[in-house]
Order: structure tokens, then C-alpha cells, then sequence
């Protein structure tokens, strides 16, 4: 049986582009805040006051690992989390200035990592790899990461 070419597989152009993401973000970035935890400070600027399984589901994360990125950043001081005085079943996320200034400091890192990854492509064939992930992602469906009901 012939080996397989490897080039030729999504799945393995994807891990290997996740790989140089993830070594990117800590020479650019941050080795102490990773970029979920990155995405989280800046969908909690967005929409300021939301519940954790809201942030969990624009995140893409399920139940147990939205908590735990939430208690990370809390523990650094970085966001608040109230119980919700309705349902206090629900954490509302506010990022705290700390949080925000942190943010402000990450936001140009976070460019660089995304300018040094595409930063060969043209406009165009940077639309494009987007407009194929995001049809990809939506297409694939295999689990959905978001909690039920």
C-alpha cells in the first residue's frame, strides 16, 4: 500500500495551521494568556454584561470549559462574575479595568499574529480562506460544541 500524501488532507493542513497559530500567539502574543482566553476579554468589550454560557456559545466552548477560562480570568482580576440576582443558575461576565487595560496591551499582538499568518495572502485570497473556514465550520457540524437548551 502507497503512503498516504499528507498535503493532499483538510484535517492535517488544519492541525498543522492550529500548530503555528499556537507558536505564533506565544512569540507574539502572550505565554500567559491564550487566545481563547484573548477572545473572551474582547466578546466580553462587545457585549458587556453577558451570562457565561452566552460567551461559551460565541466561543464555541461547552459548559465545563467556558467556567473554567471564566475562573482563570477572574482569578487574574481580569473580568468580574456575578450570579445573575433572577437566575442563579447564570454568571454575568464584566470585564474589570484590569481586564480592559490588558486587553487594549493584546490587541495589537493579537493583529501581529493574525498579519504574520495570512500576512502573504492577497486581500482577496484573505477573504477567501475565511469564506472557506467559515464554510467549512458550518458545513462540518460534527459536534456541537454549544450546550443544549
Amino acid at each position: 500500500m502507497a503512503a498516504l500524501n499528507l498535503a493532499e488532507y483538510t484535517g492535517f493542513l488544519i492541525r498543522r495551521a492550529q500548530q503555528v497559530h499556537s507558536s505564533l500567539w506565544l512569540r507574539e502574543a502572550s505565554t500567559e494568556i491564550t487566545s481563547v482566553q484573548f477572545g473572551a476579554l474582547n466578546l466580553l468589550q462587545l457585549h458587556p454584561g453577558i451570562d457565561q454560557r452566552t460567551l461559551g456559545g460565541y466561543l464555541q466552548l461547552d459548559r465545563s470549559t467556558i467556567a473554567d477560562v471564566s475562573r482563570r480570568l477572574q482569578r487574574r482580576g481580569y473580568i468580574e462574575r456575578d450570579r445573575d440576582q433572577v437566575d442563579r443558575r447564570r454568571n454575568i461576565l464584566h470585564l474589570t479595568p484590569l481586564g480592559a487595560a490588558v486587553l487594549a496591551e493584546m490587541q495589537p499582538r493579537a493583529r501581529r499574529v493574525n498579519q504574520i499568518l495570512v500576512g502573504d495572502l492577497t486581500e482577496r485570497d484573505r477573504m477567501e480562506l475565511h469564506r472557506l473556514l467559515n464554510i467549512l465550520l458550518a458545513s462540518a457540524q460534527l459536534t456541537d460544541l454549544t450546550d443544549p437548551a
